[in-house]
Order: C-alpha cells, then sequence, then structure tokens
C-alpha cells in the first residue's frame, strides 16, 4: 500500500496525453488512486475544510480520524479475534473517555471507512473471512459511518459514499473542461466491461456471462482483468474503454458495489447494473433516486441468452441515451474527491455532499435525543 497512502491517500501522479501534442504531461489532478483509500482523502479534506472549527463548543459534528482500511488490511491474516479486534475495541475506548463524546453519546461523531462494511462486521455465525468486529460495537452504532459499500440490510447508521475515482481537481475549469471533452466524445462501442471471472462466488455469476456475450458481440468492448498485471491497473486505459462506450456494465464482484462505477460515471458512460445492491441501495446522498435516469438495470437471471444485454441496450432510444448521458456527466462533480489542497473549486464534491447531508442527519438526531432528556 505504501505507493497508495503518498499525496494524502492520492496516490502517485500520473501522466495524460493532451490532446493539442502526443507528449504526455503530468498533470496536478490525475492521480493512480487506490480504491480501498478514501479514508486518506476524506481526512486531508477535513483538516483543511473551510467547514473546519477549532471550538468543539461551537461543532455541530465531530470526524474520528481512524483509518479503519487501513488497520482491516494489516490484519485480516490475524488467526487470533482479540488481537484482531484489539485496535476496534482501543478506539471506543478512547472515545467513550472524551467529554466532547460523552455530550451526545456520540451521536454527533462519525467516521470514513475506505473498506466495504462487510470487512467490520464479523459474527459469530458467519464465516470468517478476515473480518473484525468496528461496526458491531455499541459506541460505533451510535456514530454515522461514511463506508464505500454499506450493509443492506443491517447498515441503518452506514452512509455509502463513492469510491474514489483518479480525477482530483484543484480548480473548477478543470472540472467543467473535463465535462465538456465527456460531452463532446464519439462512442464509437454501444458497451463495455472491465472485469474478470470471479470462481466460487455465487454474486458474481452473471460475470461469466458478460465476458461470454460481450466476447461474442461486435458491439462490446472487452477489458479482461485477472491476477496479476494487468491494463485493468492502468487508469488512463480503463478510462479510455470507457470513454469509447455508451453503456458501462457494472456486474458484482467480491461485494456488491465496484470502483468501477465511479469509473464509468467520469467517463460519462451510462452504467448498468445486474444487482440492485451494486448502486441504488448504496449511494442515495450521490445518485439519483430516480434511477432511470442515469442508468439501466438488467436483472441478473435475465442477463442470458445470445446478446441478451445487447438487445436490451439496442431498444433504447437515441434521444434517451443522449439525455441519460448527460445526467450522468452532471454527475461527476458530486462524486468526485476534490485535491484535498483545493480550497473553493465552486463545486460540492464527495466530501462537501456528505458533510451536508451528515449535518441535517445529525442535528436530527441531536434534537430528538435532548428531547427525550426533557
Amino acid at each position: 500500500m505504501c505507493p497508495h497512502v503518498v499525496n494524502n491517500g492520492l496516490g502517485q501522479p500520473i501522466s495524460t496525453a493532451t490532446t493539442t501534442t502526443t507528449a504526455t504531461t503530468t498533470t496536478p489532478s490525475w492521480f493512480a488512486t487506490h480504491q480501498f483509500i478514501a479514508e486518506m482523502i476524506i481526512h486531508a479534506r477535513l483538516e483543511n475544510h473551510p467547514c473546519r472549527t477549532w471550538d468543539p463548543s461551537k461543532a455541530l459534528l465531530f470526524y474520528v480520524p481512524f483509518y479503519g482500511g487501513l488497520y482491516s488490511s494489516s490484519v485480516f491474516r490475524e488467526t487470533n479475534h482479540t488481537l484482531r479486534d484489539s485496535l476496534a475495541i482501543d478506539l471506543v475506548e478512547f472515545l467513550e473517555s472524551q467529554e466532547w463524546w460523552n455530550r451526545n453519546n456520540g451521536e454527533d461523531h462519525f467516521v470514513a471507512l475506505g473498506r466495504t462494511a462487510w470487512d467490520f462486521m464479523r459474527t459469530k455465525e458467519g464465516p470468517d473471512f478476515g473480518a473484525n468486529v468496528l461496526l458491531n460495537l455499541p459506541h460505533v452504532l451510535n456514530m454515522s459511518v461514511l463506508t464505500v459499500e454499506r450493509n443492506p440490510w443491517k447498515g441503518s447508521n452506514q452512509i455509502g459514499v463513492p469510491y474514489p475515482s483518479y480525477f482530483h481537481p484543484t480548480m473548477a475549469t478543470q472540472m467543467v473542461t473535463w465535462q465538456k471533452r465527456m460531452r463532446e466524445l464519439e462512442r464509437p462501442h454501444l458497451f463495455s466491461f472491465v472485469g474478470g471471472k470471479r470462481k466460487g462466488l455465487e454474486k458474481a455469476k452473471v460475470r461469466d456471462e458478460i465476458v461470454k456475450q460481450c466476447s461474442e458481440s461486435s458491439e462490446c468492448m472487452l477489458l479482461q482483468c485477472g491476477s496479476g498485471a494487468s491494463k485493468c491497473h492502468e487508469p488512463m486505459v480503463v478510462l479510455e474503454v470507457m470513454k469509447n462506450s455508451r453503456f458501462c456494465l457494472q456486474a458484482p464482484g467480491d461485494s456488491f458495489t465496484r470502483r468501477s462505477t465511479f469509473d464509468s460515471i467520469l467517463a460519462g458512460c451510462i452504467p448498468v447494473f445486474f444487482s440492485p445492491h451494486t448502486a441504488y441501495t448504496q449511494y442515495a446522498w450521490y445518485l439519483p433516486q430516480d434511477t432511470h435516469s442515469y442508468s439501466v438495470f438488467i436483472d441478473e437471471k435475465d442477463a442470458s441468452g445470445k446478446n441478451k444485454i445487447e438487445q436490451v441496450l439496442l431498444k433504447i432510444p437515441n434521444e434517451e441515451v443522449k439525455r441519460m448521458r448527460e445526467v450522468v456527466i452532471n454527475l461527476i462533480p458530486r462524486i468526485t474527491y476534490v485535491h484535498p489542497n483545493a480550497s473553493d473549486v465552486g463545486f460540492k464534491d464527495v466530501v462537501d455532499v456528505a458533510l451536508e447531508r451528515l449535518s441535517d442527519l445529525v442535528g436530527a438526531k441531536v434534537k430528538r435525543l435532548r428531547s427525550a432528556q426533557i
């Protein structure tokens, strides 16, 4: 993970070819950002955020700077559960000793996690795949939890936030320029898939069918991923596939959600989902409630038969495709993590949206809590 934690979690700067020259230039807004590093970026953004106050008596929200994802990654092979859970327990004990935690019993605190909720919800009954118990602890259940994938059934205090993609602008003009480019692109391919097969995962079975159909279709562009070195780990290669596509297939993999969903939105490519838990039950603060306005849903049980996916997508009128693409492109600012060094970029990014919605959520919770104490 060492190369990925530099630049406040943005990772290493990457080179992009400019539109006016064949030379490559390292830009300050493009980075090889790891998909599980959002917690570091959020922390860096909050440190410099204009809403931050140094006076706790004036604070509506309290951010807990705990890198749970990095912690989880470091101990998931630990077979001793006491040792695997120790830092989570230490965190709770520390919070409980803090004056401002006790003001509202932690209801006004929040934490950001760069990995999925499943990595923090081990149970005695379920399989042990390396998770710890952080999100099962009573004190943490009082907090709001920002996570790249929430538990749709047991995550009432969990809020899904976008996976970080590679674009981290420092000014509004960079965003406007990028959106303009995405609107003007010719997209020769009807659809594309960036991903690989997953053996032994029931929720990922649809990937086999997707790879098969995409391989057999002249309308599909396939970038197949596997273990080891792969073009799938090259950000500009991934984005190029999506920029050349009208629709981008987003199948569940190791978990329901995918960073690829947000790569496709960044590329102005309409996402096609096969499970409601890949986006619809996850990112209510970031994606339109009208799911048909920006995406296509094909039930994984129906994604079979010769060119089934292709047939569904070909039936969508061109004018409808254009309208959906415009909605997708307009979503780019709010699913983007701006550069932590940026001040006022003129639009709300992931962190701005989260703070705005958390303020409303926590304000209502605290009001109910205090009313109950009267």
